[in-house]
């Protein structure tokens, strides 16, 4: 913890508190892991500080990351052209070749790319448990230590394997019980409900299509008793509408509702293919979507309706979703192409510019269920801060700050504070080294093709 405070001043400061407050020469004075001012004009004035000169620039709550699997992120560039269904059966046996050293060089490179990009807090979502392959969940979670980022890893699992009807192959499936146990070990030990927390688990099976209903009810049951929240993939896929239809009798969010899927503690990624009535009902049960308008995009299976789901009352963030299915990994892209596909399929005013931050922010902390905690700039809320250069050439003259971040190209970040601590400063990732995580995840990817027969 830093011992002096730090000041940020003279810049652009977008709060996202309950007014929506915006200054245009604006100050953040945060003291240890908490935000203690925030204001228009000249900072109070304090004799020993940490000051940084924030003319120029844009600050804004860090982003948060909703849905990610950040194992993919040594097994980018395959299956490029394929749908969800094709590319998964490509990459299945690559996943089985994982072990805990993969996992933790992608998870450091994913996640340090995330924090280049502005994001404070991450999700992920991890389901391939091979059974050779050592402790694959702490070794992301080491990795998002190093890295110092808030992190939300989800205990997931697959026991639906293609000799059961099911996509994944039985070498990456786990028995239920075994998942259960594993899951509920992985909370007692790992899980952290404090206010300041760095680190909280949440029960994640799969997808319909991966995994049994038995297993989903009970890990339903599962969260609910250890007090955690529930995340699962849902109505991805006209196929995975087709298979449920098909197998159950029902649509994905109709199956999910019989084994106890929906509420304020749970959240599905992607979300696309809802009727009206069903975003109603999500809406009404506050149940929470990560949009990933990328990888739904790169997969071409289709556009979640996030402007339609927000009226209806459902909470919604954004998610990169895995690597390997959104290479670029940067949550600032999500942000443009959140605003630009929900303006192209519901007409000019569906989303704002600040609509589109606001997801990224203040959405995405309430989907994690932390929005009192982080998501907005106001004194007491965790020192969870993005401060953006738009004075450089491909920003410098565009009127709004807030239409150039999420408009424009990328800009450098100038500063990250996760938890009241740099973690990212003059566009540098200051916790690891960039160039050593780059050179080990391109020998981890060669690695993994060559065990899976693919090079």
């Amino acid at each position: 913890m830093t011992a002096m405070p730090i000041v940020i001043s003279g810049c652009s400061v977008v709060t996202m508190d309950g007014e929506r407050r915006e200054f245009a020469n604006g100050f953040v004075v945060v003291e240890g892991n908490r935000i203690v001012a925030v204001g228009n004009g000249e900072p109070p004035a304090l004799e020993d500080a940490h000051r940084f000169d924030g003319r120029g620039c844009l600050l804004t709550p860090g982003l948060v990351n909703t849905h990610n699997h950040l194992y993919q992120w040594v097994t980018r560039g395959l299956a490029a052209d394929a749908t969800l269904f094709d590319w998964l059966t490509t990459l299945y046996p690559v996943w089985g070749c994982l072990d805990a050293d993969a996992v933790h060089v992608a998870a450091q490179g994913a996640l340090a790319w995330s924090a280049r990009t502005g994001c404070t807090t991450s999700s992920d979502h991890h389901y391939v448990f091979p059974r050779d392959g050592g402790d694959v969940f702490a070794a992301e979670i080491e990795a998002a230590r190093s890295v110092g980022l808030r992190f939300h890893p989800t205990r997931g699992s697959m026991d639906l394997s293609e000799k059961d009807g099911g996509l994944p192959p039985d070498h990456v499936v786990e028995d239920r019980d075994e998942i259960l146990a594993a899951t509920e070990a992985a909370i007692e030990l790992w899980h952290d409900p404090s206010y300041d927390s760095m680190l909280r688990v949440a029960v994640a099976p799969c997808s319909p299509f991966s995994v049994t209903g038995d297993l989903m009810r009970e890990a339903a049951e599962l969260a609910r008793r250890k007090g955690v929240r529930l995340h699962t993939h849902l109505a991805e896929t006209t196929d995975e509408d087709a298979f449920c239809r098909e197998r159950f009798g029902c649509s994905p969010l109709e199956y999910a509702e019989k084994l106890g899927w929906t509420g304020d503690d749970v959240w599905y990624a992607h979300g696309i293919h809802f009727s009206d009535a069903e975003i109603r009902r999500i809406g009404d049960t506050r149940t929470g979507v990560a949009h990933c308008p990328s990888s739904n995009a790169r997969l071409g299976a289709g556009i979640a309706r996030a402007a339609d789901l927000r009226a209806a009352g459902a909470p919604v963030g954004l998610g990169v979703d895995g690597s390997a299915s959104n290479e670029a990994g940067s949550l600032l892209e999500e942000v443009r192409h959140a605003m630009l596909f929900a303006r192209a399929r519901g007409g000019p005013d569906a989303m704002t510019v600040r609509d589109a931050l606001e997801l990224a922010t203040l959405g995405g902390a309430e989907v994690l269920g932390r929005a009192g905690e982080i998501g907005s700039i106001e004194p007491g809320k965790l020192a969870d801060l993005a401060l953006w250069r738009l004075d450089t050439l491909p920003h410098a003259g565009i009127t709004d700050p807030v239409a150039a971040l999420v408009l424009g190209t990328p800009p450098p970040l100038e500063l990250l504070l996760v938890d009241g601590r740099p973690v990212v400063e003059h566009d540098t990732v200051v916790t690891v080294d960039e160039h050593d995580l780059a050179a080990k995840a391109a020998a981890v990817h060669e690695s993994l093709l060559q065990k899976a027969g693919l090079s």
